[in-house]
């Protein structure tokens, strides 16, 4: 595997972060953030046939991609965690749902480079656990 430069990987991540910006994209992002505090496998599934779809598919994908550049090294790994965080909340939110959205919808693959990405950092476990749990509250407080 090639393992991109100090600059090349600066250079991607100002991209990823040009993308995050565009219009849809930050309305995406803002209601996985807000809205989406899945409880169940149900609700997960309902996310992605309902009218928020476009919203659930357009982060998780977005987020998946990203992290495909840094396991495949196109991206330093310690630069893209020290820009970003907002991948492992979008983990978090869809970590206890994911061995079942797999198997339901018949692909090992989904959200595998995001799985991959996060599940590497020190005790994130209990920070997976944690974050679900800030934006449940966050959620219910609004």
């Amino acid at each position: 595997m090639s393992v991109s430069s100090p600059v090349d990987s600066a250079n991607l991540l100002i991209k990823l972060y040009e993308l995050r910006r565009d219009p849809v994209m930050r309305d995406a992002r803002d209601w996985y953030a807000r809205e989406f505090n899945p409880t169940s496998f149900d609700e997960v599934m309902a996310a992605l046939a309902g009218p928020n779809s476009g919203r659930f598919r357009m982060v998780s994908s977005y987020w998946d991609m990203a992290a495909s550049f840094v396991n495949n090294g196109a991206i330093d790994e310690q630069m893209f965690n020290d820009a970003n965080g907002e991948h492992v909340l979008v983990f978090a939110k869809l970590e206890p749902f994911v061995a079942e959205y797999r198997q339901r919808l018949g692909s090992d693959a989904y959200f595998a480079q995001l799985e991959k990405l996060v599940m590497k950092q020190p005790g994130i476990k209990e920070v997976l656990a944690a974050t679900r749990e800030r934006f449940r509250a966050m959620a219910a407080a609004r």
